[in-house]
């Protein structure tokens, strides 16, 4: 019988209401059904990191609470597995408080599993972690060094009766391979069906964004009731072969153009997709529209894992400053660049004239400008009535962030004229690299907690 599995958030700020219909539709159908949430981005992890440091028994998603409370007593008793990235830098954290938020919804006790296993820093050595890091990276303090995982451990603690799987960081379509494996017992060297379950779950992922969502530019790529644009759902069949649709009596759409943008996606190489169950090959795959809102995939093609794992490793990278005024009426363009050669010359003369300052008119030039002000410097910007002028700076301390952010503040009274609506804020910076790890290295492990 096919598996349906349905995506309820493609990150971590996504609506929280967005898995209800997708749950609706999937108890309708009557299959087999799991349905997965994908909240962790890079950055969203590093922020986890910091925050577990602070709190112990923080690190986990912060609005786990709001995505599991409209839909967890409908999975619970319809028996739609939940499987998703909740946890973070702290699975073990994020599972207790699903245990809590059951017991607070009147949900019977639930079986949580969690799986563990991609954190570097706490799994290695130094001296191996060492290893890893380019050139570039030595020295530096890490806050985080998190491997991509794969679908097995999600596949094992479903196979044992999960209702819930909570991970920490997993490559994104493992979420749904994982359920896969779990109901078709697929073998793990069987490459094409892992591989179309990869591109199922490579989908599914982001979310809306295959249903329309970040598909959408009126006039060019119209997209009917975009407001209440439905989340996906695949229709997986034990050959490999899928549908993705989505959730009933919502707005979107998915057909040959929505789905093959989103395949496309992130992906390096079409014929060389690495993930850490298979390498999948889309080059000769077949996307075909069945129905409304109805799309077939097929003819993906896959070879053997490769021998390391990805790795996000994040760092402290100094601090961002950025501030923000607004400039109105004759001359409002004018009064804006000279806003911005104001806060040049000041942060020379206080001695932070090596800053990197970035001027951007929000409107005018900012999209299309760079770093090294090239647009800024040959170009006259077009006269405008209505302009905002945004300063922003990398720094090497806080100290020089605050020089940068009060200097804007100053513009309200020291001029030019006319300013005003003056956001300011300095915040630590995290920067990020790669790296690749043996697999052997990492132990990945599930168990109920």
């Amino acid at each position: 019988m096919n598996l349906h599995i349905g995506c309820g958030a493609g990150f971590s700020g996504d609506r929280w209401d967005a898995a209800v219909p997708v749950v609706k539709t999937l108890r309708a159908g009557g299959h087999p059904s799991v349905l997965i949430f994908e909240t962790l981005a890079e950055r969203t992890l590093a922020l986890a990191q910091l925050n577990r440091r602070k709190d112990a028994d923080s690190g986990w998603e912060p609005s786990l609470e709001r995505f599991l409370t409209p839909v967890l007593r409908d999975c619970v008793e319809a028996a739609i597995p939940i499987v998703s990235n909740f946890g973070a830098a702290n699975p073990a954290g994020a599972a207790k408080r699903i245990h809590a938020l059951a017991a607070q919804l009147g949900v019977r006790v639930l079986k949580v599993a969690v799986v563990q296993g991609d954190d570097l820093i706490a799994s290695l050595a130094p001296e191996r972690l060492a290893e890893l890091l380019p050139a570039a990276l030595q020295g530096k303090p890490l806050v985080s060094a998190n491997a991509y995982l794969g679908a097995v451990e999600i596949a094992q603690a479903l196979q044992a009766g999960a209702d819930v799987v909570v991970t920490g960081r997993v490559a994104d379509p493992a979420l749904a391979l994982g359920p896969m494996l779990a109901h078709f017992k697929w073998g793990m060297d069987d490459w094409d069906r892992l591989a179309c379950g990869t591109m199922a779950g490579h989908l599914l992922e982001c979310g809306a964004q295959v249903t329309g969502g970040y598909f959408a530019d009126p006039g060019f790529k119209d997209v009917p009731g975009l407001a209440n644009v439905g989340y996906p759902i695949v229709e997986m069949a034990s050959d490999g072969s899928f549908v993705i649709t989505k959730a009933a009596d919502t707005g979107g759409r998915v057909d040959r153009q929505t789905v093959t943008e989103q395949l496309l996606y992130e992906l390096h190489d079409p014929a060389q997709y690495l993930t850490p169950d298979v390498i999948a090959d889309i080059g000769d795959a077949d996307i075909e529209q069945v129905g409304a809102d109805r799309v077939r995939v097929t003819g993906v093609r896959g070879h053997p894992m490769p021998p390391t794992l990805k790795a996000t490793l994040c760092y402290e990278g100094g601090w961002v400053a950025e501030g923000e005024i607004s400039y109105a009426g004759p001359n409002a363009t004018a009064r804006a660049r000279l806003a911005a050669d104001v806060v040049r010359d000041r942060l020379r003369h206080l001695g932070h004239g090596a800053v990197p300052l970035r001027a951007d008119l929000v409107g005018v030039t900012s999209v299309f400008a760079d770093d090294g002000g090239r647009w800024w410097n040959d170009h006259d910007a077009p006269a405008s009535e209505d302009v905002r002028l945004r300063l922003a700076a990398a720094c090497a301390s806080k100290d020089e962030a605050d020089a940068v952010v009060r200097e804007v503040l100053a513009l309200y009274t020291c001029g030019p004229a006319g300013g005003g609506g003056v956001r300011i804020q300095a915040t630590p910076r995290l920067a990020s690299d790669s790296c690749f790890v043996p697999r052997e290295w990492l132990q990945p492990a599930w168990s109920f907690l």
